[in-house]
């Protein structure tokens, strides 16, 4: 595969996790990688070199999400490394504040948004603007949250299902130009975000029918899939993979 004939993805919160996982599975389905993060400059250079080591080609980039003009810069960095092309977006970085509605401070809440909802709304933007051609792929990875909160979390189940809103009318103003647009509502995964307690994640293990947690990479081969041209007729949805918990 030549240089002008490599797809070319971003993902953002790609120094661990799900977006870890993620960057690292498009990279071998012949994805060149632009991946965000915001303090963790190591592991994000470890994502990369891993990458590079299976032969691939990718990019670390630092941004804070809740500042508006990372935003586009992380697109224009990627524009600089990998020639301007953009096939796939994924949104994956997430703040996740916890406190009762009565107890949160409001910057908090403020934070939750900007990061996860309005940052959303800046890359869809930047990421419309690129995609010029048929099979654009844009991803939002969501939460079960959004569909059922639970008490401590409203600030991210809130911001989460405005980004689901989006996604589905953003479907609805790029499908003309084959571009498809989701979300994906992982259910609980053993991530260093997970952030709630034991108790509780074991509660909901004996919930999901797999009785596991999931893992950073089942949600990144359910997201290569929807970036890959086997998607081409899903547009618009919420998907659930959460191993059949909600």
């Amino acid at each position: 595969m030549t240089p002008t004939d490599e797809r070319v993805a971003i993902v953002t919160g790609g120094s661990r996790g799900i977006g870890a996982a993620t960057a690292k599975r498009l990279a071998r389905d012949g994805f060149a990688v632009a991946l965000t993060y915001r303090e963790r400059r190591e592991a994000a250079d470890e994502v990369v070199a891993a990458i590079e080591a299976d032969g691939g080609r990718a990019l670390a980039v630092q941004a804070d999400l809740a500042e508006r003009d990372d935003v586009p810069r992380i697109f224009a960095a990627t524009d600089e490394a990998f020639g301007g092309r953009l096939d796939a977006l994924v949104l994956n970085a997430a703040a996740i504040p916890y406190g009762t509605v009565e107890e949160l401070p409001e910057e908090q809440w403020e934070w939750a948004f900007a990061v996860n909802a309005r940052a959303a709304f800046l890359a869809f933007r930047e990421a419309g603007r690129r995609m010029m051609t048929e099979g654009g792929r844009v991803v939002a990875v969501s939460t079960g949250l959004a569909a059922t909160p639970l008490a401590n979390t409203n600030a991210y189940s809130a911001s989460k299902a405005a980004v689901e809103a989006l996604a589905k009318s953003f479907a609805q103003e790029v499908g003309p130009r084959g571009i498809t647009v989701n979300a994906v509502r992982p259910g609980i995964t053993d991530t260093e975000g997970l952030g709630i307690p034991q108790q509780l994640i074991d509660a909901l293990v004996q919930q999901t029918p797999l009785r596991r947690l999931g893992q950073p990479e089942d949600l990144a081969d359910v997201i290569a899939f929807v970036c890959s041209p086997d998607a081409r007729w899903i547009t618009g949805q919420v998907l659930y993979a959460s191993g059949g918990l909600g």
